[in-house]
């Protein structure tokens, strides 16, 4: 089974992540109407494995690097709290065999893991209740304090992940850590955190920043509109070059694909037409797949300036990498695709009339296993 490579001339060998570590359970409600306040709705409950945004990003950069939890060309340290209780050690095992060194992981005996009751309308929307006392919630400052070895042994080598399911504290704190080292810091939001965050000055610390259009509309104060995507895009480069001028930004826009953004230009990549089972941990499977692909090299953006991409060009950015991925994690019904990997990536592309570049073709290696 192939892998992208990591050697001796890839840019980045490790990284290093704060965010949400837990599980959670799915109902398919019946009726669309949204839910009341003091309503009581069946729900069908569906045999889907949800997970939380850390395990999924982090679970993707391992299958596509053919991470290994010891003697790994790349390795993945995530940094989070579970309980002591059969769902974290259930997470902790997944993680593991995914290949992600979780000594870094550690049980709490008086928090319960963290766990999301999600629900979805008939027509797919939906949203979840998530345990705000969890042992996730519980990670502080001091602990990221704690990894500042890692990241100044690993220096310029290292991504530095910072993803929602854990307070804004400890992400500020691991970004101004991962900031003295030199890191590559890459972060996610959700939308009710983009003000703080942006009063905090956590944006002025990131490289790469991975939003939906909702959150990027809250970050630069307008709102897409899919019948006029170019006129929002444009508001983000004059956003960045106004605020944030080093910072890489990636808007996902649904079935629509994802758009880069820097101050110098943009790229659009539009998503492979599939048969949806479920959304749910495409953003996060997309952001797996950009890490992976600049941890091997891969750029960021096409060079030139075009701001269009048929969907039948080769794959050959990071971008174009991560919406192939958040593509094909929509055929599962898990916020992880259990078949997710290099080769079934390669064959999905192949099936939608998207070939991985020569260049990519080069970077494929199959492991050598100790």
């Amino acid at each position: 089974m192939r892998v992208l490579r990591i050697d001796q001339n890839s840019p980045y060998r490790q990284l290093i992540g704060v965010g949400g570590i837990g599980s959670g359970i799915f109902f398919d409600l019946e009726g669309s109407q949204t839910l009341g306040r003091n309503e009581s709705r069946p729900g069908r409950l569906l045999d889907v494995r949800d997970y939380c945004k850390l395990h999924i990003v982090t679970h993707y950069v391992a299958k596509l690097l053919g991470a290994r939890v010891s003697d790994s060309p790349f390795h993945i340290l995530p940094l989070g709290r579970i309980g002591e209780d059969a769902p974290g050690r259930q997470v902790v095992r997944e993680m593991t065999k995914a290949g992600i060194d979780t000594r870094l992981v550690r049980a709490m005996p008086d928090r319960p893991s963290l766990f999301s009751v999600c629900f979805q309308y008939p027509d797919g929307a939906g949203g979840n209740i998530t345990t705000s006392n969890s042992a996730a919630s519980a990670l502080c400052p001091r602990d990221i304090d704690g990894v500042a070895d890692l990241l100044k042994s690993g220096g310029r080598q290292v991504i530095a992940l910072a993803v929602p399911e854990v307070t804004l504290e400890v992400r500020h704190r691991f970004l101004q850590l991962a900031t003295c080292t030199g890191a590559l810091r890459v972060a996610s939001f959700v939308p009710a955190e983009i003000g703080p965050a942006q009063r905090a000055g956590m944006f002025e610390m990131l490289d790469v920043v991975s939003l939906n259009d909702e959150e990027a509309g809250e970050l630069i104060g307008s709102s897409f509109a899919s019948t006029a995507p170019d006129a929002f895009v444009v508001s983000c480069q004059d956003f960045l070059r106004s605020s944030y001028p080093n910072l890489r930004m990636v808007v996902s826009a649904g079935k629509s694909g994802a758009y880069g953004v820097t101050t110098k230009l943009w790229n659009h990549c539009p998503a492979p037409e599939v048969e949806v089972v479920s959304t749910a941990g495409a953003g996060d499977a997309m952001l797996g797949g950009m890490i992976a692909a600049l941890a091997a090299g891969i750029p960021f953006l096409r060079a030139e300036s075009s701001t269009r991409r048929s969907a039948d060009r080769q794959i050959e950015t990071a971008l174009e990498l991560g919406v192939l991925l958040g593509s094909y994690k929509c055929l599962s019904p898990h916020t992880i695709n259990p078949s997710a990997c290099i080769e079934t990536l390669i064959g999905f592309g192949h099936d939608h009339g998207q070939a991985v570049s020569p260049q990519i073709e080069e970077l494929l290696t199959t492991p050598v296993l100790a």
